[in-house]
C-alpha cells in the first residue's frame, strides 16, 4: 500500500505541473491529487475535505473583514484553520442521518487548508473542478499501473 500513495503522489505532482502549465489553474496545491486520488471510491470522504475546505475559507476570508491577514499569515492561518476543523470532524467519527450512522473522516491533514488556500487565490469552481479533474487522471493512471488492487 505504500508503494501506492508514493506512486499516487508522485503522479499527483506530475499532473499538478501539467495542469498548471497548460491550463493556468492548480488543482488544489501539488500534491493534493495525489492523496484526493486514492480516496476517489469514498465520495463522502471527500466531500467532508471540501466541504472543510470551503468553511476554512469562508472564516478565514470573514476574519479578514476584521484584522489584517495577508501572505504567510493567511497561508498558515488556511493551514491550520483546515488542520483543526478535520481535527474535530474526526473527533466526532460518526453521526446519525436517518436510520444509518455515517462514519465522517477526510483526506489528510493539511489538505483542507491547502485546498482553501488555492480557492482564496483563484475561485472554488476553477480549484474544485482542476481538483476532481486531476485526482481522476491519477486514479486512472493508478487503474492502469496497479489494475484491481487500487480499487480496494
Amino acid at each position: 500500500m505504500e508503494a501506492i500513495v508514493t506512486i499516487s503522489i508522485g503522479l499527483g505532482l506530475c499532473v499538478s505541473l501539467l495542469f498548471s502549465e497548460f491550463f493556468g489553474i492548480a488543482a488544489g496545491g501539488m500534491v493534493v491529487p495525489g492523496y484526493i486520488a486514492l480516496y476517489l471510491n469514498k465520495p463522502l470522504v471527500i466531500a467532508m475535505t471540501i466541504i472543510i475546505s470551503m468553511v476554512t475559507y469562508v472564516i478565514v476570508n470573514t476574519l479578514g473583514a476584521f484584522i489584517i491577514i495577508y501572505g504567510r499569515r493567511r497561508t498558515v492561518l488556511m493551514i491550520l484553520l483546515g488542520f483543526l476543523l478535520g481535527w474535530l470532524v474526526r473527533l466526532l467519527d460518526v453521526i446519525p442521518v436517518g436510520p444509518q450512522i455515517v462514519e465522517l473522516n477526510i483526506v489528510g491533514y493539511i489538505i483542507p487548508g491547502l485546498i482553501a488556500i488555492w480557492i482564496d487565490r483563484q475561485g472554488i469552481l476553477e480549484t474544485i473542478a482542476a481538483l476532481l479533474t486531476s485526482s481522476t487522471i491519477v486514479r486512472l493512471i493508478l487503474i492502469l499501473i496497479y489494475g484491481r488492487e487500487i480499487l480496494i
